[in-house]
């Protein structure tokens, strides 16, 4: 097994890190450009955005790959009662459809519910090609059957809804890509201790090499951005992974450990959906954007764009950990370590705030490397000697890159 995961890691890798500068060129040659337009957007500079594209191809050309040549020499039968060739198919049409979209989201811009047809097709066809949540062993309740209308019915919803949840959590440089990559090992640790199908360590393994390759373009500051065609594919399938991951064991326990791995960002779009339902009183407030997502609000309370998605990042770690100790280990280690890790954040939070509260402080721009000396200012912004970097106006930019006060970083 081991073999076939680091071959199925370094080939998806090795693809996505190779691709991703082509990405950028035919972005540039497309128009899919992401350019600033409001005041949610967190970079001044007009960026490349459809490297989703090359994670999608080492992850689709990882996968056929190795199940070909493992279908070939008899270590994986895909034509059992288990049907994953004809799963495999419905996941393929799905993320087809998927990129289609995502690509005409980058270049045209769809309206939201444009957007969410699509994504609700590309359910439909997987579910249609067999990928269904239909049963659960629950305590106190023997073996749940759930019909199939029913069933159906839950899937396309997880699976928008986690498509989702990624697309809408891609609101800063390397976060989407970078949450999805730790919610991804987070599985794959877990599939391999509940000896869970080949197809789905497989499809995970892949996903992570792609997104090891990718991350390198895409960390702050970014050259490229995933865009909507890749987070929604990695929603997309992070959510058909999680159901083929779990099914040979449908226990309470190990089908709640998806729901907890991808925890952060479906807090995050549940959150999103109740705030802008209040907010608007009506439905149709859920498609209206805000600067209400858990990252704006980090960015309000101080953070620079790296340490806002640093914290995300240890958020999400400290989720996966939670599910893999509560597999492996029971509830009460779990919740040990989760105590610990609240401890942790809180203690943290006071010195981050500590440290924000020291005037004098030089910062450094993570774009262009320009350091805003209070002693000095800003002369020919209209900043006089002596503000404080926390003082400056909230439209203030670098001199330089032109960037905003959230890519800046204390000075070392």
């Amino acid at each position: 097994m081991w073999g076939n995961i680091a071959i199925s890691f370094l080939l998806a890798f090795i693809v996505s890190f190779m691709a991703t500068p082509y990405s950028i060129k035919i972005a540039e040659k497309i128009g899919a450009i992401d350019i600033p337009k409001d005041d949610r957007r967190m970079r001044k500079k007009s960026i490349p955005k459809l490297g989703g594209l090359a994670v999608i191809a080492g992850f689709a050309i990882s996968l056929i790959y190795l199940i070909s040549v493992m279908n070939i020499e008899g270590s994986i039968n895909l034509f059992d009662e288990n049907s994953y060739f004809k799963k495999l198919i419905g996941v393929g049409l799905g993320v087809i459809i998927i990129t289609i979209t995502g690509v005409i989201d980058d270049t045209k811009t769809l309206k939201p519910l444009q957007k969410l047809f699509g994504q609700v097709l590309a359910a439909m066809v997987a579910v249609a090609f067999g990928i269904q949540i239909d049963s659960a062993d629950i305590p106190f309740i023997t073996n749940v059957e759930l019909a199939n209308e029913i069933s159906m019915i839950v899937t396309v919803i997880w699976i928008v809804g986690i498509t989702n949840a990624i697309n809408l959590i891609d609101g800063l440089d390397g976060l989407s890509s970078g949450i999805a990559l730790i919610s991804c090992v987070s599985l794959l640790i877990i599939f391999a201790l509940n000896d869970s199908p080949m197809v789905a360590i497989l499809m995970i393994t892949s996903l992570i090499g792609a997104l090891v390759g990718f991350l390198p373009f895409n960390f702050s500051p970014a050259k490229t951005f995933i865009g909507d065609t890749g987070s929604n594919f990695l929603g997309y399938i992070l959510s058909i992974v999680s159901i083929l991951g779990v099914a040979k064991t449908y226990t309470a326990v190990v089908i709640a450990l998806p729901m907890l791995v991808l925890g952060l960002p479906i807090f995050d779009v549940v959150w999103a959906i109740i705030r802008r339902i209040v907010k608007g009183k009506s439905i149709k407030a859920i498609f209206k954007a805000d600067k209400g997502h858990l990252h704006h609000r980090l960015l309000a309370r101080g953070f620079s764009q790296k340490q806002a998605v640093l914290v995300m990042y240890a958020m999400s770690a400290a989720l996966g950990l939670f599910a893999i100790i509560l597999l492996e280990s029971g509830i009460w280690k779990a919740l040990s370590f989760l105590l610990m890790v609240i401890a942790a954040l809180f203690l943290g939070y006071r010195n981050f705030l500590t440290e924000k509260s020291e005037k004098g402080e030089k910062y450094e721009c993570g774009v262009c490397k320009y350091i805003y000396n209070p002693k000095t200012g800003n002369e020919k912004a209209g900043i006089p000697p002596g503000t404080d970097f926390e003082d400056l106006p909230d439209d203030w930019v670098c001199p330089v890159c032109g960037e905003s006060k959230d890519v800046f970083e204390i000075h070392k």
